[in-house]
């Protein structure tokens, strides 16, 4: 795994973030002001702790779920956290902006595009986000069908295409979607690492249209999707995942600097197996 802690440039928060931003090559920047803002915005639910079957668990409570039909959530539940979209999103709030590149519109993000070839590896995740719009007055709950979500995550190693060394001149695990009538868009993926320092987890952004979404100033939510522990813990146990298996002891959903404010929900609902792959699903009210 690379040497990035995320406790010293992740998702500590934009008043952290701001002074101790990295300086990869390609990524030097500072953040905007309309990201600052809409970082430290940061609000939550109260936490609840995940399950402990292995293989298929059933987590999330108002978060978590199946898409498509009713969305199932109610007015009263409030919206999913804005959180900080840490220092390496490449939605151009830190100098790189890989939105306005050609090819970034797709469901699986394994690999590269472009002029690159890279392809992440790891166990086969494919995860599933529901945007309802719990605000409008004229129909609460409803899908937010032609929305659109970019998502970003870690690789298996913990690092993040475009920003670590090694992997500066990929852009894997990185994409847009328009989300159906539903409100759901659908990425094909591999299940993320844990790092020093961070619960493992996936970054999104949610924006109105998908002519929107090309850059950050036009998103209406940043926020993160939590894994349950129990799968977490069997995933890592497979081969590739080793330092994962060490990071993750020494963090929890209580403690994680995005999370421990409460994740009830950004809790996905995960099921499947290391040999089938693994399905997560979340709602995301906005």
């Amino acid at each position: 795994m690379s040497d990035h802690t995320e406790t010293e440039a992740h998702d500590l928060g934009l008043s952290h973030d701001l002074p101790t931003i990295f300086t990869r090559r390609r990524a030097l920047g500072i953040l905007s002001a309309a990201g600052l803002a809409a970082a430290l915005a940061a609000c939550g639910a109260d936490g609840t702790s995940s399950g402990s079957s292995t293989g298929s668990t059933q987590q999330g409570g108002p978060g978590g779920g199946a898409p498509g039909g009713s969305s199932g959530v109610e007015v009263g539940d409030g919206e999913i956290p804005e959180e900080t979209g840490g220092p390496y999103p490449a939605d151009g709030t830190n100098g790189v902006n890989v939105l306005t590149e050609s090819g970034i519109e797709r469901s699986d993000i394994r690999s590269s595009f472009g002029e690159a070839s890279g392809v992440a590896q790891g166990v086969p995740l494919t995860f599933s986000l529901t945007v309802i719009d719990v605000s409008s007055a004229d129909d609460p709950g409803s899908a937010l069908a032609g929305a659109a979500v970019y998502a970003w995550h870690c690789d298996r190693e913990g690092r993040y295409s475009m920003y670590d060394d090694e992997v500066v001149e990929e852009n894997y695990l990185r994409g847009v979607q328009e989300c159906d009538a539903d409100g759901t868009v659908t990425f094909t993926s591999i299940f993320p690492a844990c790092y020093s320092g961070r619960w493992p987890h996936i970054h999104f952004e949610v924006y109105p249209t998908l002519a929107d979404a090309t850059s950050a100033s036009n998103r209406m939510r940043t926020s993160q999707l939590a894994l349950p522990e129990d799968v977490c813990s069997t995933v890592y146990a497979t081969d590739g995942y080793e330092d994962s298996v060490r990071n993750l002891q020494q963090v929890s959903l209580d403690s994680d600097n995005v999370f421990s404010d409460g994740y009830s929900l950004q809790l996905a609902t995960v099921t499947g197996s290391v040999a089938d792959g693994y399905t997560a699903t979340l709602r995301v009210p906005v």
